[in-house]
């Protein structure tokens, strides 16, 4: 069951278009707490408003966030969209966009031509946290390229809940993003993977792809059910599409777990069991000892038999981001404080931008 609380806001911390953040008094304490402007009116300091709390009370990692669903003092937004797509379709939260294949897009003819991805490429990640280095090894080998984003619905629905999908934009390290399925508030609107991979390519007029869930991966300790599962899912799309897919591991030598020490199940099974079709799975230069590692496990795995293995150095990818002040974090821990994570996805963006021949 969702769990609510009623609260009063004591400060509003920040407000735009996409999202507000504010301070809310609830019964037992004081919480951060999130809303999304197509849901919830302007928020004034002294408004009532209620919130999910569930993350909270689970001690999920929310960063123990709120969720604002309603403001109890003020009107409901304007519904100044025109669109007829519904995402979150049949919940309380449902919203429409102008989806781009949708009759109403100024993109709908060039959609309803949009069948292949003519060569471009499509890095896929296994968490949201390896998307900067993803971008930044694609615009370290290549400074011009025009580099999109697409966000499923894997995890996080709303964009705008990414400090890093905004810190990348403000960087220029992306150009553009796409929402696809449930996922909602990026530049582009899509109905699913193939369409918004279809629209970067076609619409944006994207050179690299990134694609990828937002913040808040679900993983169960199980061996399938996890949402990193989607990575197969999105380099097998990229194939049918035309595209080169070339998949970041999951690695981690500062993991405590052992199904994540090395390269994690979850790369292993993704590439395994969900991705049906051959593609390009990036390697990143270790020191000696962790590249034995990840080879001996990739050697012990259907991973190798399957797809292409390609070493790549990552370096120039993380030095992007650390001279551009953007340090992501994942678990914890900091691309300074355990860097094989977005070596890893920054060996992906470099090998992103070889010709499809240079993959073998």
């Amino acid at each position: 069951m969702a769990a609510f609380k009623e609260g009063k806001v004591l400060e509003v911390t920040s407000q735009d278009e996409r999202l507000v953040r504010a301070r809310v008094s609830v019964a037992g304490g004081e919480v951060a707490a999130i809303g999304y402007p197509p849901h919830v009116a302007r928020l004034s300091v002294g408004d009532r408003v209620v919130l999910n709390v569930t993350g909270i009370e689970l001690e999920l990692g929310t960063g123990g966030t709120g969720f604002i669903l309603w403001n109890l003092d003020a009107p409901p937004p304007d519904d100044d969209l025109d669109g007829h797509i519904v995402k979150l379709r049949y919940t309380p939260w449902q919203v429409n966009v102008t989806s781009v294949e949708a009759q109403e897009s100024g993109h709908h003819e060039l959609m309803v031509a949009a069948g292949s991805l003519k060569g471009t490429p499509v890095v896929a990640c296994s968490l949201h946290s390896q998307v900067p280095a993803a971008a930044a090894g694609i615009r370290a080998a290549r400074p011009d390229a025009r580099i999109g984003y697409l966000m499923t619905d894997g995890a996080a629905l709303p964009l705008a809940f990414s400090d890093l999908v905004r810190a990348m934009t403000e960087a220029r390290l992306i150009d553009i993003t796409c929402t696809a399925g449930h996922a909602f508030g990026g530049d582009l609107e899509a109905v699913n993977v193939f369409s918004g991979l279809a629209a970067l390519a076609t619409v944006a007029g994207c050179d690299a792809i990134v694609a990828a869930m937002g913040p808040g991966v679900v993983g169960t300790g199980t061996a399938l059910g996890f949402t990193g599962m989607e990575q197969g899912q999105i380099t097998d799309a990229t194939i049918a599409l035309g595209g080169v897919a070339v998949a970041a591991l999951r690695i981690s030598f500062h993991d405590e777990r052992e199904r994540h020490k090395g390269v994690s199940h979850h790369s292993i099974t993704a590439l395994s069991v969900a991705a049906r079709e051959r593609c390009v799975v990036a390697v990143p230069k270790l020191r000696p000892a962790e590249a034995r590692a990840v080879k001996e496990q990739l050697d012990g795995s259907d991973v190798c038999r399957k797809h292409d293995v390609v070493v790549a150095d990552g370096r120039p990818g993380v030095r992007w981001l650390l001279d551009h002040d953007l340090v992501p974090t994942s678990m914890g821990r900091s691309m300074t404080d355990a860097p094989e994570l977005w070596l890893a996805a920054a060996a992906a963006g470099a090998i992103a931008t070889q010709p499809p021949e240079g993959h073998g």
